[in-house]
C-alpha cells in the first residue's frame, strides 16, 4: 500500500514516492481532499466582480498570499484597472517558460435567482441542480464524492483553475519532483469586464510576462471530461440595438393600428438576421472564413460526438439545423441576442405601445473575421431593412431629435458596448503546442481531446501580439456548470482531475 502525503497547512510533505506522475498526483489529492476544497471555498467566499474595487483587492491580496506560500514571488502589478496579480517561480535548470493566465472576477449576480441566500457564500450539493440535491456541510466530510458539486459565483469560471493549480505545485513538491519549466502567473481581475487595462499593461509588464508558452486555464472541458487541449478561442464585440417609436409611451388601445411599435419593429428586424436553420443571412457575415484543410478536417473529426448527452443536459431537442455538430459550428462568427428590453412585463405591464425596444448583442469573432468588418455589414443590414440609423449628433437627452424623427419613418441605433476582444488560434503544429499535447498523452496514456477552438472569448491576442508566444487553453471544469448564469457550479470530480492535467504540463 502507498505512502504519501501528509498535510502542514496548504503543502504536502511526501514519505514515499509512487512510480508515475498519475499515480502520484491522484494520490496526494486523495489524501488532502478536505484542505484543497477548503481553500478553494475561503477563495469564493470573497465577492469578486469587476467594479467591486474594495473586494477585488481583497481578492488579489489574497491570491497574492497563495502564490508566495508556495514559494513564487508574488506581488501585485498595478494597472489603469484591477492589479495583476503575478507570481514567478523559478526551477533550476529549466529551458523553458510557462505563462499561466487566469481570471480572478467574476461575473454580476442576481441573488434572487439564485437557490442560495448569497451567491458568494459557497454551497456544497451532491449533485445537479436539477436533481434537487441535498445540501451537505463541507466540514464533516474528509472524501468527497466525485459527482458533488460546490455552488458558488467563480466555482468555475474562473476561480477552480487558480487553485487547481496551485495545489498542482503542491503535489509535484510532495512527490520530490519539481515543475521541468519555470512558472509565470498572471491573473486578470477584469476578464469579465473585457479587461480594458490588460493591453497597456503587457507592455509595461512585458519583462515579467515573457515566455515559451502561454496556457489559458479557462473554459469547459470535453463532455466526455477526458483531458483537453485547445489551439485557440473566439473573439466578442457587443453591441445594444435600439429600435424607436413615439416619443413616450401612448396607449395601445387608442393609438394601436396607427402608432407603429418599436418592440414589434425590433423582432421583425431581428428575425431577418438569421434563416429558419439558424444561419446569419447578413450579407457576406462568412465570407471571411477560410475553408478547413484536411489537417484541420481531421481535428474536428476526431473531437468524441457527445451530442446526445449535451441537449439532454440542457433541455434542449436538436441544434440549430445549418449547425448539427458543435465543432463545426464552433469555426464560425455567431450574432447572438443575449437580453432584451422593452417597457415592462408581469404585474408591472401597461397597455401601451412602448417608446422604444433595445436588443443586447454579441458577436463572438473566429481569427480570420475582423469585428469592424462584421459590425459594418449588420450596420449595413439594418439600413437596407429601411431603418435610419442614428447618430450622437441627431440625438437629444437619450432619443432622436425632433428634425430626426421628421425624416425618417423607422429608426435605430446602434451602438458598441465595450472593447471588441480579437479571437486567436496556435498551430497544433507549433513546437510547444506540440509538447503539451505530448505532455498529456504520456501522462494520461491516450492523446487529448484536441480542439481548434474554444466558443468562449479570453484575452489573449494582445499577448500573441506584444510578445510573440503561442498560447493554448486547458479547460479543467465541467461542461455543464453553469458559467456565467445562475448556480453557476463545480462538479469535484472534474475539479480533481485537473490537478493531474495541470501537474502533466507543469512536468512537460
Amino acid at each position: 500500500m502507498l505512502r504519501i502525503c501528509v498535510s502542514i497547512g496548504a503543502m504536502f510533505m511526501v514519505l514515499a514516492q509512487p512510480a508515475d506522475l498519475k499515480t502520484t498526483v491522484m494520490s496526494c489529492v486523495g489524501a488532502h481532499q478536505r484542505e484543497i476544497v477548503n481553500e478553494l471555498l475561503q477563495a469564493l467566499a470573497i465577492p469578486n466582480v469587476a467594479d467591486d474595487r474594495p473586494n477585488i483587492i481583497r481578492n488579489a491580496e489574497h491570491l497574492r498570499g497563495l502564490l508566495a506560500r508556495r514559494g513564487f514571488a508574488a506581488e501585485l502589478l498595478e494597472t489603469e484597472g484591477n492589479p495583476l496579480v503575478y507570481g514567478a517561480l523559478t526551477v533550476p535548470g529549466a529551458t523553458r517558460t510557462l505563462l499561466f493566465y487566469c481570471h480572478y472576477d467574476g461575473q454580476h449576480v442576481d441573488p434572487k435567482a439564485w437557490k442560495q441566500p448569497d451567491p458568494f457564500t459557497p454551497v456544497l450539493r451532491r449533485g445537479r441542480m436539477q436533481d434537487e440535491p441535498a445540501t451537505i456541510d463541507p466540514a464533516t466530510v474528509s472524501t468527497f464524492d466525485p459527482e458533488m458539486r460546490i455552488y458558488a459565483r467563480s466555482s468555475s469560471d474562473d476561480k477552480a483553475p487558480i487553485v487547481a493549480l496551485l495545489t498542482a505545485i503542491d503535489a509535484l513538491k510532495a512527490s520530490g519532483s519539481a515543475p521541468s519549466s519555470n512558472v509565470r502567473v498572471i491573473l486578470d481581475g477584469e476578464e469579465e469586464a473585457s479587461s480594458p487595462s490588460l493591453v497597456p499593461a503587457i507592455a509595461r509588464y512585458k519583462d515579467r510576462l515573457r515566455a515559451d508558452l502561454m496556457v489559458i486555464l479557462d473554459g469547459p472541458v470535453h463532455s466526455s471530461g477526458r483531458p483537453t487541449l485547445v489551439y485557440g478561442a473566439r473573439g466578442i464585440a457587443t453591441l445594444d440595438l435600439t429600435v424607436f417609436g413615439p416619443k413616450s409611451g401612448v396607449h395601445s388601445g387608442n393609438y394601436g393600428n396607427w402608432i407603429p411599435n418599436p418592440a414589434m419593429r425590433l423582432a421583425a428586424l431581428l428575425a431577418s438576421m438569421k434563416d429558419d436553420e439558424g444561419r446569419v443571412t447578413v450579407a457576406g457575415y462568412y465570407d471571411a472564413v477560410a475553408p478547413l484543410t484536411a489537417a484541420e478536417r481531421a481535428m474536428l473529426d476526431a473531437v468524441p460526438e457527445d451530442s446526445g448527452r449535451m441537449l439532454r443536459a440542457f433541455g434542449v431537442a436538436q441544434p440549430e439545423a445549418g449547425f448539427p455538430r458543435l465543432q463545426d459550428a464552433l469555426q464560425y462568427p455567431t450574432l447572438n441576442v443575449r437580453g432584451l428590453a422593452s417597457s415592462f412585463v408581469g404585474a408591472g405591464a401597461r397597455t401601451i405601445i412602448p417608446d422604444r425596444a433595445t436588443a443586447a448583442l454579441d458577436i463572438r469573432l473566429v481569427k480570420e473575421t475582423a469585428s469592424a468588418d462584421l459590425i459594418a455589414k449588420l450596420r449595413a443590414h439594418i439600413e437596407k431593412q429601411g431603418y435610419h440609423l442614428v447618430t450622437d449628433a441627431e440625438m437629444t437627452e437619450g432619443s432622436p431629435d425632433d428634425r430626426t424623427r421628421a425624416a425618417h419613418a423607422k429608426l435605430a441605433r446602434l451602438t458598441l458596448v465595450d472593447t471588441t476582444t480579437a479571437a486567436f488560434r496556435t498551430s497544433a503544429g507549433d513546437p510547444q503546442a506540440k509538447a503539451a499535447a505530448a505532455a498529456l498523452t504520456r501522462t494520461f496514456g491516450q492523446p487529448p481531446v484536441q480542439l481548434r477552438t474554444l466558443g468562449g472569448t479570453v484575452p489573449i491576442a494582445p499577448f500573441i501580439e506584444t510578445l510573440g508566444f503561442p498560447a493554448v487553453l486547458v479547460p479543467t471544469v465541467n461542461f455543464d456548470n453553469n458559467q456565467h448564469e445562475e448556480n453557476e457550479n463545480l462538479r469535484l470530480g472534474t475539479f480533481f482531475d485537473s490537478i493531474t492535467v495541470i501537474a502533466a504540463l507543469l512536468r512537460m
